[in-house]
């Protein structure tokens, strides 16, 4: 079986933690990973960004991605691509009849994606599968969104995906429901096959190890989490709010001092972020205090189980989460999240049970959340344990076993001979 992997605006094997590069990243790229180990032959193909980097790298057995000139070769904003797509779709074509390729089927993430998709259907004749990672309707919703957040065309195109595509692949029953009442997608086409995670990576590492690596040597000292791109629609400025009601109450009570690290963005979108965080200068100022937040930019992937472990709590307060998968990281780890209660995060977090759920843009109840598992010690060792327990029911072998399942039922559908790719 040969897939041909569509990942226009974002390349697998990007860092982490920059303005476009996130979950859908480590999702492209570990399932992926886990089709080549099947003997599954996976062509990932992403938009250029550098023209001095080869067209095509092979970072595993049976998976090649392949860097598609489309557009100015480098970084770009995502809003301003789809005017470039029918030169990705024409480089796509190109690279399959010069190789002499044929594909047994199309698997799409992201709308801009899903656009290339359905014009590569059309010449190639084969079954697609779409995954959408977040909803334009949803996130322009969200308290942070608003007209202009988004690309015009967006909405309308994923109308487009989802009413012709053979399958969509959801996250959870959130993303069904959302599709099924914004956009009237048939819930019968809609596959649920939530992510994985790598239990090998994530895994609880002893505290004191931890905390050495990341730098923490006050052992008194909690240590709050944020993990993700600095887009507004994940809440950071919601949790600096509620790390500066939290230190007023901790300075009242006497209590140990708290930090947040925040792992992700670049330099500019974290300034801007502590430019509008007014209250962290008010209540340092007022209590005498260190800095409070360490804004650490992106951190290879194999340093983030020391984050993790070395957290008292992992902090998701977005105002828009499609699953969550630094929610399922942490819970690897076995470190409890407090997280909004939104989108898909219900279904990854249990309240009450790997961690707590609070409303969204709620800085005084994420605060309470905070708190709670930072002052009761019997209860968050009880969430972490849970959580890992919890995690173990998660995999990338497990996606791709799920995934392969998909593609089958859809091939075997199409009785029809696949004609010459060109």
């Amino acid at each position: 079986m040969r897939i041909a992997m569509l990942s226009v605006h974002t390349c697998p094997l990007a860092a982490l933690g920059g303005k476009d590069t996130g979950g859908m990243n480590v999702y492209v790229r570990e399932l992926s990973h886990e089709l080549g180990k099947r003997g599954v032959m996976v062509d990932v193909f992403t938009r250029s960004q550098d023209a001095t980097v080869p067209r095509v790298a092979e970072p595993w057995p049976g998976v090649r991605v392949v860097h598609v000139p489309a557009g100015p070769e480098a970084p770009y904003d995502r809003k301003l691509l789809f005017p470039h797509l029918p030169e990705f779709v024409q480089g796509v074509r190109s690279f399959a009849r010069e190789a002499g390729l044929q594909y047994d089927l199309i698997h799409s993430h992201y709308w801009l994606s899903g656009w290339v998709a359905l014009a590569l259907q059309e010449a190639w004749q084969v079954p697609v599968v779409q995954m959408f990672h977040t909803l334009g309707r949803l996130k322009e919703s969200a308290p942070s969104g608003g007209p202009g957040s988004e690309a015009s065309e967006r909405t309308r195109v994923e109308g487009d995906v989802m009413a012709a595509v053979d399958r969509i692949v959801a996250a959870t029953p959130a993303d069904v429901e959302q599709m099924t009442a914004h956009y009237g997608a048939d819930p019968a086409r809609i596959t649920v096959l939530p992510p994985g995670v790598d239990l090998g990576l994530f895994r609880p590492i002893p505290r004191e190890e931890a905390r050495r690596y990341v730098g923490l040597t006050d052992r008194s000292e909690r240590l709050l989490l944020f993990v993700g791109r600095l887009d507004p629609v994940k809440g950071l400025n919601v949790l600096l709010e509620a790390l500066c009601i939290l230190v007023r109450r901790l300075a009242a009570q006497g209590q140990p001092s708290v930090c947040l690290a925040v792992i992700g963005g670049d330099a500019e979108s974290a300034e801007a972020v502590r430019e509008g965080a007014f209250c962290l200068d008010e209540v340092k100022e007022r209590y005498g205090l260190k800095e409070m937040v360490a804004f650490l930019g992106s951190r290879a992937q194999d340093a983030l189980p020391y984050y993790y472990s070395a957290a008292d709590v992992c902090v998701m307060p977005s105002l828009y989460e499609s699953f969550g998968l630094v929610a399922l990281e942490a819970m690897a780890c076995g470190t409890p999240v407090v997280a909004s209660r939104v989108g898909g995060l219900p279904y990854v977090v249990q309240d009450g049970v790997t961690g707590l759920l609070v409303p969204d843009n709620d800085p005084a109840a994420l605060a309470d959340g905070l708190q709670r598992v930072l002052h009761e010690p019997g209860l968050a060792a009880l969430l972490g344990a849970q959580a890992r327990r919890v995690a173990q029911g998660y995999s990338w072998q497990r996606v791709a076993e799920g995934h392969l399942e998909l593609y089958g039922e859809l091939l075997r559908a199409r009785t029809q001979p696949l004609r010459s790719l060109g």
